[in-house]
């Protein structure tokens, strides 16, 4: 699974409106800059997020963007299938990007697939923004871990 450039920037934006929740709305200008975001390409996502519910807006000069819905009910699964579409790492095991394969009676490494997604979906569908803020950001050293050099991931 690859998440798109718009899923990572909601994400990021998401995340620093779920720092300052319940308070004073934060300036798309502001949320731009602390989350390395093109202004005017966040204009657009920040119409989407509010279109589904997740974020409201304030006209004015103390105006800006806050959580409309407490981040216990937001998970990431929500978001990534909203901007992208499906969690899938391919067709043949999608739910709503389903295209069928002419080998599926016979592929055996499709059932790999398939587990990959169930077992994505299920940590991303339970990852409430509530419970991810708490974590701490990944190091270098975690994504190495296990791996040797060259193996792919």
């Amino acid at each position: 699974m690859r998440v798109s450039k718009k899923t990572d920037y909601a994400l990021r934006t998401m995340f620093t409106l779920v720092e300052h929740y319940r308070g004073t709305p934060i300036p798309i200008r502001e949320l731009a800059r602390r989350n390395d975001v093109p202004k005017r390409f966040l204009e657009q996502i920040m119409l989407q997020l509010k279109s589904q519910g997740w974020v409201e807006s304030t006209a004015g000069v103390r105006g800006g963007y806050v959580l409309a819905k407490s981040p216990e009910k937001i998970t990431m699964g929500e978001i990534v299938r909203f901007f992208d579409g499906i969690l899938a790492p391919i067709d043949c095991v999608s739910v709503t990007g389903y295209q069928r394969c002419s080998q599926e009676s016979v592929c055996r490494f499709r059932r790999v697939f398939l587990d990959a997604r169930n077992y994505v979906a299920g940590i991303m569908d339970r990852a409430t923004l509530a419970d991810v803020i708490k974590g701490s950001p990944v190091t270098r050293q975690e994504i190495s871990a296990g791996f040797t050099e060259g193996a792919g991931i």
